[in-house]
């Protein structure tokens, strides 16, 4: 099997946004520290508005740069955060399996983010510390349900543990890549703060492009 991460030095094919959102505290942040630099602290401080780092890997011989954007989950800087969904082309919605309430707000998040995002993003419903499983609050049949229902992927996740982290990641990346292979996403309402904009096949961020090298950091059905 070949390297997925690739030469970070190759010129990028694509440049796909990723927006991480869901409650404050639902571990977002150690999700994104894990995926791009196999990191993980436990004295992670909140996020403030949003951060964003950047992995390369090769998806079938193309070079691809996920552009990982974590927004704040406090309700206070959802005017903030909001405008940072446009251009994006996957999400990954975040609970706590632990805390019910973090999986009872995802419809709102959905909502939040179907208006604000391009119509053919794909969504994964994504309920993290697994490694918590005796605190469970949210049963799997549940979060199962509603991905069913909102034609969602799924799956459970430990930032802690490096459990199904880096799958959840390259499975959203997998799928945004079969979209972009059958059809190019249609730039009508796409419009993150001007800059992005579509060549041939391909999505790029004007502005990123350039930047190649990563810091080091099909399952919807």
């Amino acid at each position: 099997m070949s390297n997925p991460y690739g030469d970070f030095n190759a010129k990028v094919d694509y440049v796909f946004k990723i927006v991480l959102i869901g409650d404050s505290a639902v571990g977002k942040s150690q999700l994104l520290s894990r995926f791009a630099k196999n990191e993980f602290s436990l004295d992670s401080k909140a996020t403030i508005g949003v951060e964003f780092q950047t992995k390369t890997l090769v998806l079938d011989k193309k070079t691809v740069k996920a552009q990982i954007w974590d927004t704040a989950g406090q309700e206070r800087y959802r005017s903030v955060t909001s405008a940072y969904y446009r251009g994006a082309v996957g999400a990954m919605v975040v609970y706590d399996i632990t805390k019910r309430q973090s999986f009872d707000h995802i419809p709102g998040w959905l909502d939040e983010l179907r208006a604000h995002a391009d119509k053919n993003i794909v969504i994964m419903l994504i309920g993290n510390k697994s490694d918590l499983g005796s605190l469970r609050a949210v049963p799997t049949e549940d979060p199962q349900e509603l991905a069913e229902k909102e034609k969602l992927c799924f799956m459970e996740t430990s930032a802690l543990e490096a459990t199904n982290v880096e799958t959840a990641f390259l499975t959203v990346l997998t799928e945004i890549y079969k979209i972009i292979g059958k059809k190019a996403l249609t730039a009508s309402d796409v419009d993150y703060a001007n800059s992005a904009t579509l060549k041939g096949s391909s999505i790029v961020i004007a502005g990123q492009e350039q930047n190649t090298s990563a810091s080091s950091g099909g399952c919807c059905v």
